[in-house]
């Protein structure tokens, strides 16, 4: 009975497995490809038999299947708990920024790990940067990009980042191939194209350092607009010119054919990138008409297009940054008024999040990259990269700026001059690209020199920048936002501005702003926007922005203190003076019968009511005695007031002004006598007009004229 409870081996092995599997033949089952052999199973003569019988693990590790993510998560938690240290780091935030305690973290992170290891750390690579690190920055730049300031100043930023960059590249390039030249014992190797190459990508001016630094620092709109718009579309210029040289390179041998495809090439990537990034951003605006129904995942099409078109665009061997900036400001304004205010909230938080990480593991992996085993030192191309860096920039700033302040209405000061040239911090973009370099006998140079660069710009300009611009006493920017009054006037202001270049046919940024409004409200709104989110009124849809903008501004602007909340609450007494006066004012005002002016009907209707007073101008003495010697009206104690009355159907054009002075009751001295006279004959007139005077006209003896509101009719008539 025994041996016939006794189970098979192949019943015991069966156990051990799904019941699923336990089915399928031996033959015909699954065998996991990285798994080692099974213990206890022995199929050398294609039959199974069992050594020993496998037990069941309570507990196992397998990090091997989760060392990626896990390793990932891992830095972002270092990351992000670095960022929150800082910011309760208490007086710190106020004399080091963000990026250089990062980058002291990502440094000693990288010492620790070269000490246990006794290996160099891992490096951040250039796809991952420019992949996965980069978009979600420049994303968030582009989407909340201050679109009228820069539009506004788009000729002086493109200005600074095309010629600019140009400048900057040709003049740190030959300049250090000369050095090349005079020290050729150590950097004779170095040819002219390896000087234009490292010119080109250490000439490129990290928006993510400027934007880290700059927003601390809160500085005036128009400097901040002009700096981060800059830097912006200075990496796309300096990414196409790192590739036309790394083309260059490549070939045996380059011809003037050569460079004029060059500068054709340049053109084409950038104006491919923009077209790539304006198809995506209205597909975009399109997509998130229909999402009515499903509002879960209107936030989710922002990314997704946004992220397409970096990829499209760099897939096409395009601007990327081109691509996606643009795509950001064309679907901005309509995919803000598809969905709603809680996908709105979503896309902002997610933004904010989503760079703000970027960003902080951008510096970290600076800190830890620069702990390697391939530097090279060279005191005369270090010491003269960084000295040629500086002036380069300087000389451009200064001589771009001359040339662009004869043109524009708001001049670029002096001071905000020095902190454009001494704001060109450098980061991420240059450390990556330098990397991207083929290998060389100079290359370990090129990284030591780029890590010397980034170090110096970060650390002492980023650092120093801050107090140079208070002792240089920087305007700063203004911590309200505007009001629905202001916003309102200032589009006013547009208004007559594009009216006066359109009368006297100058075609503006004025002008073409109008036009493209017009086009904007009349059929690119109409197409992409649903019709039950467009707004009726202009005054309704400024307000929405303002309350999106102020939204935007309570988390990122810090809390600003009220002067007015530690002031003493008003008394009863001042409350009930105050009500007194504005009651009689409001009174005083409601009193007044002045009929409004017109001028299709300024002229005297039959029907108008006969006790309100007519209008009246300023009359000189020997006006006012002429003009009631033709009319021969009575003249009453206010000879001003009776003095006044004119025929009013010669009038055929006139204006009234509104104007505020001092009435005081003047007696015309010219006729003394006919005034008595006629005062004392007819003493009835003389009290009718006292009649119609009111006591708003009457200045009380020992007491000074009051001051009114009148309305002045100016007869324009030519004589």
């Amino acid at each position: 009975m025994a041996a016939l409870w006794t189970p098979s081996p192949l019943l015991s092995a069966c156990l051990f497995w799904p019941a699923c599997l336990a089915l399928t033949p031996p033959a015909e089952l699954p065998q996991p490809h990285n798994l080692p052999p099974l213990q206890g199973f022995n199929s050398s003569d294609g039959s199974l038999s069992v050594d020993l019988p496998m037990a069941l693990r309570v507990f196992s590790v397998d990090y091997h299947h989760v060392q990626a993510p896990f390793e990932i998560v891992l830095w972002i938690m270092l990351a992000s708990l670095a960022k929150l240290g800082f910011h309760w780091s208490g007086r710190v935030p106020a004399v080091v920024p963000e990026s250089c305690l990062l980058i002291m973290v990502g440094l000693l992170v990288g010492g620790v790990i070269y000490g246990v290891r006794h290996s160099a750390p891992p490096t951040l690579s250039a796809d991952a940067f420019f992949l996965f690190l980069l978009p979600p920055i420049v994303l968030d730049a582009g989407y909340f990009l201050p679109g009228r300031l820069f539009f506004e100043n788009l000729g002086t930023i493109l200005w600074y980042a095309v010629l600019g960059t140009l400048w900057n590249v040709l003049g740190i390039g030959l300049s250090l191939y000369g050095v090349c030249l005079l020290a050729q014992s150590s950097l004779g190797d170095i040819s002219l194209l390896h000087c234009l190459l490292f010119g080109s990508l250490i000439a490129a001016v990290d928006p993510v350092a400027v934007l880290s630094v700059f927003q601390e620092m809160h500085v005036n709109e128009q400097l901040h607009i002009l700096v981060f718009g800059e830097s912006l579309l200075n990496d796309a210029v300096t990414v196409v010119l790192y590739k036309l040289f790394e083309s260059f390179l490549r070939l045996p041998s380059v011809s003037g054919l050569d460079v004029l495809l060059g500068g054709c090439r340049v053109v084409v990537v950038g104006l491919g990138g923009l077209c790539v990034g304006l198809f995506f951003g209205l597909v975009a605006a399109l997509t998130s008409r229909f999402t009515s129904r499903a509002q879960v995942i209107a936030p989710l099409f922002v990314f997704l297009y946004s992220y397409l078109s970096y990829l499209t665009s760099e897939m096409l061997h395009l601007s990327g940054i081109m691509a996606i900036v643009t795509c950001a400001v064309t679907m901005k304004q309509y995919v803000e008024a598809n969905v709603s205010e809680r996908s709105n909230t979503s896309i902002q938080y997610f933004l904010k999040m989503w760079s703000s990480v970027s960003e902080t593991l951008i510096f970290i992996f600076l800190g830890v990259s620069t702990i390697q085993d391939v530097h090279m030192w060279s005191w005369p191309f270090v010491c003269s990269t960084l000295l040629l860096c500086l002036i380069w920039r300087a000389t451009g700033v200064l001589l771009l700026t001359a040339v662009v302040n004869k043109l524009r209405r708001n001049v670029v000061t002096f001071r905000d001059q020095f902190i454009i040239a001494y704001g060109g911090l450098r980061g991420a973009i240059c450390f990556s690209l330098v990397f991207l370099i083929d290998d060389f006998p100079k290359k370990r140079l090129f990284i030591t020199t780029t890590i010397v660069v980034i170090l110096f710009t970060v650390f002492v300009q980023g650092m120093t920048i801050k107090p140079l611009v208070e002792l240089l006493d920087v305007k700063r920017k203004k911590r309200a936002l505007p009001t629905v009054s202001e916003e309102i006037h200032s589009r006013l202001i547009d208004h007559l501005l594009a009216g006066i270049e359109d009368v006297v046919g100058y075609w503006g940024q004025h002008y073409w702003k109008d036009k493209f409004e017009h086009f904007n409200r009349k059929y690119l709104r109409r197409f992409l926007i649903r019709e039950d989110h467009q707004a009726r009124s202009s005054i309704l849809r400024v307000y929405q922005e303002l309350e999106r903008r102020e939204q935007r501004g309570d988390e990122e602007a810090p809390q600003l203190v009220d002067p007015r909340s530690h002031s003493r609450p008003l008394l009863p007494e001042e409350m009930d003076s105050i009500r007194r006066i504005l009651s009689r004012n409001l009174q005083n005002f409601n009193n007044k019968q002045t009929p409004a002016y017109s001028r299709h009907t300024l002229h005297q209707d039959s029907s108008m009511d006969k006790t309100r007073k007519p209008l009246h101008r300023h009359q000189s003495l020997v006006e006012r005695h002429t003009y009631n010697t033709i009319t021969h009206w009575p003249q009453g104690e206010d000879g001003e007031f009776n003095g006044s009355r004119r025929v009013r159907a010669g009038l055929t054009r006139s204006h009234t002004v509104c104007s505020t002075s001092p009435r005081p009751v003047l007696q015309d001295m010219s006729v003394p006598s006919a005034s008595a006279q006629t005062r004392s004959v007819d003493p009835k007139p003389s009290a009718a007009s006292e009649d119609q005077i009111s006591p708003q006209h009457q200045a009380p003896e020992g007491r000074a004229p009051k001051k009114q509101l009148s309305f002045v009719l100016e007869n324009e008539k030519q004589y």
